[in-house]
Order: structure tokens, then C-alpha cells, then sequence
């Protein structure tokens, strides 16, 4: 069904498997460099665990034929991909192989169909670290004949260079085991610039993340540095009302009047702290008298096109963002009584 659907429009959000279990359907137009590394020009699935789920250990239990899936896309409380278990994933790939082989006759699928390849993340608790299982369907025109699989096991992040395989061993040992003339090689990295803040000595997880996905063809090494040619995507995550968002202040803002609308209803209001040293009073009262000694003086040939531009609290805005949001000079009354209520 997900693929039937992903032949017209690739879905932007994942859908729900077994209530654990995301399914990604990523095709030739993702943006991402580093989800498009496997194939770039058909589609393929990735299976990670559901990020609303939290009690991962119960689920395992579930079995194959309480399946169930929905469309509707999930919600995204957690800011980047959870790993599924090894002994999960190995269940997955199972069904998947099992609902294309041709011999499994008792299932009564009435028409086979060559889904796209499968990959899914893993939180490498078996003894082999196993951080990625994959499988990928052969087929000779429009029948399967078989399934490769891969897995994937990493030891762990490390900084010693020594311990790696050189490079050209590796493509000899690809050659050897393929027996292929000619391997093709690709690099990528990912460089994370905002993920956790320290607050006294205390990592806070934070649903803001920056970083950025960068690869590039012909590796000459292990561990390389990105050479300037590579493709490289930014990727912003913001969580609501994060102080190192450039439209924080337009988000206070807009809470401000939340609390404003609230008080309407019950008839308290809490006031937010401010953030100006005079009080919103004494503002008011100085923007009136400026305001009346520009009304006498309207009169006056030479003044009438003379605009005072309003100063508001938007001066922290970031400069690049000042282009997108722009502050209007054309303000009325009630525009510059909230410049200074806010």
C-alpha cells in the first residue's frame, strides 16, 4: 500500500507500523544527499522505531499478525532517527522476504509485487554491533528470483586513523569478493553544529538541531576531509520558543497575545517578564507625547513627508531574517501603540 501510494507522490511524512515502527519512503527527488546514497534514482524504505513509542520493550512481543498501518503521518517529538533492536529488525526483514517469495502459496497474495529496497536502522545490541540491515530484491523483469542482504556493524565512533583498513585494501578485497574490475567510490559526512545544550554542567536535550549532510564521489581516504566540490545540505530544526531561533522575538510576541486572548476569557492575565527596563506605562505615555508634538507640527510645509521610524524590541533579530521580515514604516496608531504594549 505505502509503495502503491509512493508511485504517484513520495509521502513527506512516515507511516505507522505495528505501533513501533516507522516506514520511510525515500525516492530519486529527496533532498537529503545522505538518505539518497544507497540509489538515488529509486525509491527505498527505512525502517527505524517510532518516535511517539516509549515502551519498545513490549512491542517486541507483538506478533506478525496483529499487523496494522495507517497513512496518517505521525507526530515528530523527538528530533532525529531511533534505531530499532537487532532481534526487531531481523523480524522485519523476515516478513518482507517472505510476503515476495513466489513459493509462499498458503498466503493467497493474489499478485506479487517487487517492493523497493529495504533498509533498517538498528541499535547494535548483538554481539556484532550491528548498526544497519538491509535486503534488496533480485528480479528478472517483472518476477522476483531472489533477495540479497547486507548488514552493517560498527564498533563505535573513534578518532585513531590507524585501526581502519587502507583504502585500496578495501577495493581489492570488493574486487576479490565481486570480481569486478572497476569499484566506484563515494564519501559522505555529517557534521552536527547544534544538538544538546550544557546548562551547569547538565546536557539538556534540545528539539533544535542543525547540521549538515555532505557528500561527494572518488574517496581518496579513509576519513577524508569533504573536498570543496561536494554536494552539501543544511538542515534547521527549530523547537517552538528556543531562544537561539531568530524569530524568538516575533514568537514572544505572538505568545504576549496568546496571553492577552486568554485573560479575555477568564479575566486573569499573567504577565511575561519584560524585557525593557521602563515600564509599559511610561512607554505608552512617551510614545503619546512624541506622537502630539508630531501632530502639531504636521502642518508645517516641509514636515508632511518626515516619518520617525518606530524603535521596537526586533533589534535582535538577525539580519538575514530582517530581509524576509521586514519592519513596515507605513504603521498606524493602533500598530505603534502595540510596538510599545508588546
Amino acid at each position: 500500500r505505502i509503495y502503491e501510494e509512493g508511485r504517484e507522490s513520495i509521502p513527506e511524512h512516515p507511516y505507522l507500523f505495528e505501533t513501533d515502527v516507522e516506514i520511510c519512503l525515500i525516492g530519486g527527488s529527496c533532498k537529503s544527499p545522505i538518505e539518497r546514497f544507497w540509489n538515488g534514482n529509486n525509491m527505498v524504505y527505512i525502517l527505524q522505531k517510532a518516535r511517539h513509542n516509549e515502551e519498545s520493550d513490549l512491542v517486541e512481543e507483538s506478533k506478525a499478525d496483529d499487523a496494522i498501518y495507517t497513512s496518517e503521518p505521525l507526530p515528530k517529538e523527538s528530533s532525529g532517527p531511533v534505531a530499532l533492536s537487532v532481534r526487531r529488525a531481523k523480524q522485519l526483514i523476515s516478513l518482507y522476504t517472505i510476503v515476495q517469495n513466489p513459493n509462499m502459496t498458503h498466503l493467497k497474495i493474489s499478485e506479487l509485487v517487487v517492493l523497493p529496497p529495504l533498509w533498517i536502522r538498528c541499535d547494535g545490541s548483538d554481539p556484532e554491533h550491528t548498526c544497519w540491515l538491509g535486503a534488496e530484491p533480485l528480479k528478472a523483469g517483472n518476477k522476483i528470483t531472489g533477495i540479497n542482504f547486507y548488514m552493517v556493524t560498527c564498533d563505535g565512533p573513534t578518532a585513531d586513523k590507524t585501526c581502519f583498513a587502507n583504502l585500496e585494501e578495501l577495493k581489492m578485497a570488493h574486487k576479490m569478493k565481486h570480481h569486478s574490475s572497476i569499484v566506484m567510490t563515494k564519501g559522505f559526512a555529517r557534521y552536527e553544529l547544534i544538538r544538546a545544550t550544557a546548562i551547569e554542567d547538565t546536557i539538556v536535550e534540545s528539539e533544535s538541531n542543525i547540521y549538515v549532510d555532505i557528500t561527494w564521489n572518488t574517496v581518496d581516504k579513509i576519513l577524508e576531509t569533504p573536498p570543496l566540490i561536494s554536494a552539501a545540505t543544511l538542515n534547521i530544526t527549530l523547537e517552538s520558543g528556543d531562544p537561539r531561533s531568530p524569530v524568538y522575538q516575533l514568537y514572544r510576541e505572538l505568545q504576549f497575545l496568546l496571553a492577552l486572548a486568554e485573560g479575555l476569557k477568564t479575566g486573569v492575565t499573567e504577565w511575561p517578564e519584560p524585557l525593557e527596563s521602563e515600564s509599559a506605562v511610561e512607554l505608552v505615555q512617551e510614545f503619546l507625547t512624541d506622537l502630539r508634538k508630531k501632530l502639531d507640527g504636521y502642518c508645517i510645509p516641509g514636515n508632511s513627508n518626515e516619518t520617525e521610524k518606530i524603535k521596537c524590541d526586533t533589534a535582535a533579530v538577525d539580519s538575514s531574517i530582517k530581509s524576509i521580515f521586514s519592519e513596515r514604516g507605513d504603521l498606524d496608531f493602533a500598530e505603534q501603540l502595540w510596538c510599545k504594549m508588546r
